[in-house]
């Protein structure tokens, strides 16, 4: 019993959207303004890098604090603590509170995977962080971030829980990053 609440909790709480709260607070219309995003990305770009990095430290934290709650409660190769890792990604991409519409998932990924598998996720940080600089598109680091996060579990961990929940990881931040992804190959993606 103590899987399926904290996996529910996990997406409970990952569908809070610290982007949303912080733009209310400002008087802001999130959703109106910049790429419409309520992700950091966005809150930088409307209410300024300082913003839009507590928003991203935020998010990051809504995926590391589950999934560290379930290792620490199931053990790290259960597959509810893969789960919890899914939902808390699933909650930001898709909340509740917010008639599904969420984030692109990169932040609250990363922090799953800091949490669960650390050299992926330190990997999958490191490789946000140096091609959104390098192409000023924070939606080709969110994409390879994540897709290098699943590599590095998927040969440091093998076939297990861990690898399936990076694994769907990175099936979400693609699902996510759709128009992205044709405004890319059509080069026409805004740098961020």
């Amino acid at each position: 019993m103590l899987g399926p609440a904290l996996t529910a909790a996990a997406y409970l709480l990952g569908s809070v959207s610290f982007g949303l709260i912080a733009a209310e607070r400002a008087g802001v219309d999130l959703r109106a303004q910049g790429s419409g995003n309520i992700g950091a990305t966005n809150v930088g770009r409307v209410l300024g890098k300082k913003t839009g990095r507590v928003v991203l430290a935020l998010d990051l934290a809504k995926g590391l604090l589950p999934a560290l709650a379930a290792w620490g409660l199931l053990g790290l190769d259960d597959p509810w603590t893969a789960g919890v890792g899914v939902a808390a990604v699933v909650g930001h991409c898709y909340p509740i509170w917010h008639r599904l519409q969420g984030g692109k998932g990169a932040a609250t990924s990363a922090g799953v995977m800091l949490a669960l598998v650390p050299i992926a996720g330190l990997g999958a940080l490191i490789t946000y962080v140096g091609l959104k600089k390098l192409t000023k598109r924070a939606s080709v680091g969110s994409l390879a971030g994540a897709l290098v996060g699943a590599l590095v579990t998927a040969i440091l961990v093998g076939m297990g829980p861990r690898t399936y929940m990076t694994s769907a990881i990175l099936v979400v931040v693609i699902l996510r990053h759709a128009d992205n992804l044709a405004r890319l190959v059509k080069g026409e993606e805004p740098p961020s």
